[in-house]
């Protein structure tokens, strides 16, 4: 299935790289951003090379009026969403729980589990057969953290990484008569500046020993998976949860 792909957190990383593999499977492309408007086009640009509409949005998905507007200029814009990559998420500097103030901890809460569910809310809006929609498919980007903890790390963003797991599997389950597939991808260590934001840009190189393939992970490797769950290939996988950690 092709058609509109509105992809969060597009702007960079494994976003970024999905929603250049969308379009090289025939998608047009939705690219939401919260602040880099400049990284944001040029993934548009590269959208467009491949033939394809791009659409880049500005929108913070904790904000369910924002993420309501970005899925209606979707549809406007580019036709019937058929697919969804939940992707955007926070993460803060590592640390010790006691430590992490209740500013911190409403931010995770609000972009990792209300922003992935505002996003999946609309998307099941717009694609339930039950609703009138054509049917399609969701992926939501949790991690690794889900079930590996993060201790001494971030916790709080496992935690929330926890809660998109769950709301796979009920979603999964819950969609699956309406035309609406719903999986998840749990990436390990993956190379993107998303590490940077956690005060340690070079995480990947200090744990990759721990990864029984002995490296760590590119974005592309997780689009590529991802791709593969919008794809007909998976078209009898639901309410799963795929790990691309290289074995951890």
């Amino acid at each position: 299935m092709t058609g509109t792909v509105v992809i969060t957190g597009a702007s960079r990383g494994i976003g970024a790289s999905t929603a250049r593999m969308a379009a090289a499977g025939g998608y047009d492309v939705l690219v939401n951003y919260v602040g880099n408007r400049e990284a944001a086009k040029d993934v548009a640009r590269q959208v467009q090379s491949f033939g394809r509409k791009a659409l880049i949005h500005q929108a913070d998905v904790s904000d369910e009026m924002a993420v309501i507007e970005m899925f209606d200029e979707a549809e406007s814009e580019l036709g019937p969403v058929t697919a969804v990559v939940n992707n955007a998420g926070v993460l803060f500097e590592l640390g010790r729980f006691e430590s992490f103030e209740g500013d911190r901890l409403r931010r995770v809460v609000e972009v990792n589990v209300l922003g992935a569910m505002y996003c999946a809310r609309e998307a099941v809006r717009r694609m339930s057969k039950a609703s009138g929609g054509p049917g399609g498919v969701l992926v939501n980007v949790s991690s690794a953290a889900s079930y590996l903890g993060s201790a001494n790390e971030f916790v709080d963003y496992a935690a929330t990484k926890g809660a998109m797991d769950t709301l796979t599997i009920g979603l999964g389950r819950e969609l699956a008569p309406d035309g609406v597939r719903v999986n998840a991808v749990r990436p390990g260590l993956i190379r993107t500046d998303i590490h940077s934001s956690s005060g340690d840009p070079e995480r990947v190189s200090r744990l990759e020993g721990n990864v029984p393939m002995g490296r760590g992970g590119e974005a592309d490797e997780v689009a590529s998976v991802i791709m593969w769950l919008l794809s007909d290939a998976a078209s009898y996988v639901t309410g799963e949860l795929i790990n691309v950690t290289g074995g951890r």
